[in-house]
């Protein structure tokens, strides 16, 4: 598959750094996944979000970037026969903010996923789910 990208990169980051007053903004997460197409294709059509670039990674393996504006969620996949332990320096999960925490589980349900650690504490209410390729995702609401 060849290299893609739907939006100039860095234009959203750049204004949400001015934004911020000189905050450091988080821009992506980089997760390590042995099922990249099929978590990206999840977070399309639960989140509403696109994929904005995919193409060759390190070590020859690719990643495909799923998000919004400037902040993504890298999803990389190592090439076969990689010595290095996949999991080492994966994050633990990826926060999701939603404006409807129910429509989102409900969609979480349909795309065949099973929601658990329903929880309701400062500063709102969340539950988790992993994927098929073993990322886990906290989906939160403040509303």
């Amino acid at each position: 598959m060849a290299d893609t990208a739907t939006t100039i990169p860095g234009d959203e980051m750049r204004k949400a750094t001015q934004q911020t007053a000189g905050k450091a903004v988080l821009e992506h997460v980089n997760v390590t996944t042995s099922a990249a197409r099929e978590t990206a294709q999840l977070m399309v059509e639960v989140f509403g979000w696109s994929i904005g670039w995919e193409g060759p990674a390190k070590s020859g393996g690719r990643t495909i970037h799923v998000g919004t504006g400037g902040t993504y969620v890298a999803l990389y996949t190592p090439p076969e026969g990689l010595t290095a332990a996949a999991g080492e320096g994966q994050p633990n999960h990826v926060g999701v903010c939603v404006n409807n925490l129910s429509a989102t589980e409900t969609k979480v349900r349909a795309a065949g996923y099973e929601p658990y650690a329903h929880a309701d504490y400062f500063p709102g209410r969340r539950f988790y789910f992993r994927d098929k390729g073993g990322v886990e995702f906290e989906v939160v609401s403040y509303d």
